[in-house]
């Protein structure tokens, strides 16, 4: 293995050999390092492959530094270098070079344009048999010297007026080939100023900056400057001048006459038209570039711009009001010059209106419901709603029994100015009638129309529904109620203004007057009838109005009657001895009616014991006949021990009211009975309890408060009337209740 290795490499060496011998100088690599030389292994190189020197202008220069080594095992001779020129040159190197194996030497390649171009060459670092160890490219952009071009160049401003100012916008231009700094700009010359430059500014090659210069006159006259910018371009520096000039004059001034317009009212649809004119009284002329007016309606005319008003000179043009609807209105010419204070402004000012109208308020006339005979008259007003005047020539009523008064013409009225009118309805029938007022004017409604309408009617008249009240009969002390309609059948209306009574038992309620019935309305009211003796009576309601019946007389009649009279029997009631807490009731008492019926309103029951009796077995209130009668029942349930007694009374409209009966009665102690229980005694039991019921077979309530131990027990808690029910358990000595024995029954007396 080791000696075919050798071999190997032995092989490998020979052919690198061979192939730089037979290279020789025939190998020539352009602009790359390492390029193989003719002295042992290893290769000769530079530290860049090519250099680029970019924009270098003309009559400067620019050097770059570089490095050639010696890579190879064996020292080499650097005889001459090639492609040198177009402004290339190498420093640093003095030739020839011996450079020893492994050496390094330092050199510089320096661009020097003398003419504009991108010149680019290839240098050639060369042995003594013009063997070519290593080659460098080179490149470069020869370029003008940066030059600074203002433009405009110079600034003229022209005139301008003393107060005012003018500004121009320079441009600043690089117009060379390199980069260039502006480092100082001096400015000179009375009224100019230079803004928007900040310096130092450096301008590459085709760059612009924009600056500001001022002219702002302290006077009339010629003014000159200038502006004079520093630069610098490489090694070299220039001044370049702006020059600058303009001219002060005094301004013009305009005065306008009048000084505002007003075209006070026009009507909207139609226009008008005013002059105006501007003075110029000031030393140099105006020029006026622009005239507009502002505001709805306003326009000018008469004037060519731009105009030039000279010295002491005037112009006149028209400025038009042409409103398009109503209101005020407001706006401004708007002159725009050279002169002072410019623009001028001139107020303008007018009004729409609109044509003149007639409206009538109210727009129609109702004279609703008018007696046949009568009349009655209403007002209207007629109002110019327009913005003009007008004038009403003609006004005339139509319909039957409408007429008109109170209206003098031809009468001219003015906007918003108005005038009232009369209009008067008198109807020769009845029924409804219909016309109109036609008012002729030179408004923009020529023909108003003002409709009319209206009703006759017949006079109003009364009827009484019944026409006469009967009573019947009453019984003395009481009274009765009838009621009685009133109707106006008439067409008009119809005021109740009296209703005069006769007869001392009748009176009337229910009827507020005066009052007035329209047509067809009625009134209810009641007549009341309240005889104080038993006899026949008689009257009259006489009803006093403006109807055509003014007095209308309705008859009243009624009779009286006695009163009956009202017994109770038995006249008291004994109810002897009953048990406290017991009730005893009587039903034999009867109410009887004598000689008229009787109406028995209610019945109470007084005394220290009446809240121990009770009625019951009435209904009240009742009436009975003559002759009938009713019962009723007492009860007696005295709440403790002794005698007791109360009255029963019976309020009626009997002459004798009220009825009463006697109420008597005795409390006694109910009786205390006892219930002894014995029972058989259980095996193991060592007590037992006893429970209760009224009701057989459920509802048990254990009585006795402790454990019993014997087979006996007295129950003392029962009470009279009742029937009990009995059932016992027995108790072990661990607590174990027995089930219910048998029921036992218990009747107790009553009392």
């Amino acid at each position: 293995m080791n000696g075919h290795r050798l071999h190997r490499h032995f092989a490998t060496f020979l052919v690198i050999v061979i192939v730089m011998i037979v290279a020789g100088s025939l190998l020539l690599l352009t602009g790359c390092q390492g390029l193989s030389g003719t002295n042992g292994g290893g290769t000769v190189g530079v530290g860049s492959g090519s250099l680029a020197f970019g924009a270098v202008p003309i009559g400067s220069s620019k050097t770059v530094a570089d490095t050639l080594s010696n890579n190879t095992s064996a020292a080499i001779t650097i005889s001459s270098i090639q492609g040198l020129g177009s402004g290339f040159s190498v420093t640093g190197m003095t030739l020839p070079l011996v450079l020893a194996a492994g050496q390094s030497v330092s050199f510089s390649v320096e661009f020097q344009p003398t003419a504009a171009g991108n010149p680019s060459t290839t240098i050639s670092f060369d042995g003594q048999n013009g063997q070519a160890y290593v080659s460098l490219s080179v490149s470069g952009d020869a370029v003008t010297i940066g030059k600074l071009s203002p433009s405009p160049s110079p600034v003229v401003f022209g005139n301008t007026n003393v107060g005012s100012n003018q500004t121009s916008t320079v441009t600043l231009t690089n117009s060379g080939g390199s980069d260039l700094t502006i480092s100082q700009a001096t400015m000179s010359g009375a009224g100019f100023a230079m803004s928007n430059l900040a310096l130092p500014l450096t301008l590459q090659a085709g760059k612009a900056a924009a600056v500001t210069i001022t002219f702002a006159p302290t006077g009339a006259g010629n003014f000159s400057g200038s502006v004079t910018f520093a630069t610098t371009t490489g090694k070299t520096n220039s001044n370049v001048v702006l020059s600058l000039s303009g001219v002060g004059v005094t301004p013009g001034t305009l005065t306008a006459s009048p000084t505002s317009l007003a075209f006070g009212s026009i009507q909207v649809g139609s226009n008008s038209s005013k002059s105006e004119t501007l003075t110029n009284p000031g030393a140099s002329a105006v020029t006026i570039t622009k005239a507009t007016a502002s505001g709805a309606g306003f326009s000018v005319s008469g004037v060519t711009l731009p105009a030039t008003v000279g010295a002491n000179q005037s112009v006149t043009f028209t400025a038009t009001f042409a409103p398009s609807s109503a209101g005020a209105a407001s706006g401004a010419l708007s002159i725009v010059s050279s002169a002072s204070g410019s623009p001028l402004s001139i107020p303008l000012s007018g009004t729409g209106v609109t044509q003149g109208a007639l409206t009538a308020n109210p727009a129609s006339l109702g004279f609703g419901s008018v007696q046949v005979g009568n009349s009655s008259s209403l007002s209207d007003k007629l109002t110019n709603s327009g913005g003009s005047s007008v004038t009403i020539t003609a006004a005339s009523a139509s319909g039957t029994g409408f007429s008109l008064s109170g209206l003098s013409l031809p009468l001219t009225l003015n906007a918003g100015q108005s005038t009232s009118f009369t209009v008067t309805f008198s109807p020769t029938a009845s029924g409804a009638a219909s016309g109109s007022i036609s008012i002729t004017s030179s408004g923009s409604d020529a023909n108003l129309s003002i409709p009319l309408s209206g009703t006759g009617v017949t006079q109003g008249a009364l009827t009484a529904n019944p026409a006469s009240l009967a009573f019947g009969s009453v019984q003395v002390g009481n009274s009765k109620n009838l009621s009685e309609l009133l109707t106006n059948t008439g067409g008009s209306s119809v005021t109740i203004s009296a209703a005069n009574l006769t007869g001392a038992a009748f009176s009337v309620s229910g009827l507020s007057l005066p009052l007035t019935l329209t047509a067809n309305q009625s009134v209810t009211f009641t007549v009341t009838f309240a005889p104080t003796t038993a006899a026949a009576a008689s009257g009259s309601l006489s009803v006093v109005s403006n109807a055509s019946n003014s007095t209308l007389s309705i008859g009243l009649s009624g009779t009286g009657t006695a009163a009956g009279t009202l017994a109770v029997s038995p006249p008291s009631l004994s109810f002897g001895n009953v048990a406290d807490g017991s009730s005893s009731s009587i039903t034999s008492s009867l109410l009887t009616a004598t000689g008229a019926s009787v109406t028995i309103s209610s019945a109470s029951i007084s005394g220290t014991n009446g809240s121990e009796f009770a009625l019951s077995g009435i209904s009240l209130p009742v009436t009975l006949g003559a002759g009938k009668t009713a019962s009723f029942t007492v009860t007696f349930t005295p709440g403790a021990s002794g005698a007791a007694s109360a009255s029963l009374s019976f309020a009626s409209n009997a002459s004798n009211s009220p009825a009463v009966q006697s109420l008597t009665g005795t409390g006694t102690a109910a009786t205390q009975h006892t219930v002894s229980l014995n029972w058989s005694a259980s095996t193991n039991a060592v007590s037992y309890n006893i429970y209760r019921s009224t009701t057989s077979g459920s509802g048990y309530t254990m009585i006795n408060t402790s454990p019993d131990d014997t087979t006996a027990y007295t129950d003392s808690t029962v009470v009279s009337g009742l029937t009990y029910y009995y059932v016992t358990t027995a108790v072990d000595s661990s607590s174990q209740e027995s089930g219910y024995s048998n029921v036992a029954e218990a009747v107790i007396p009553n009392p």
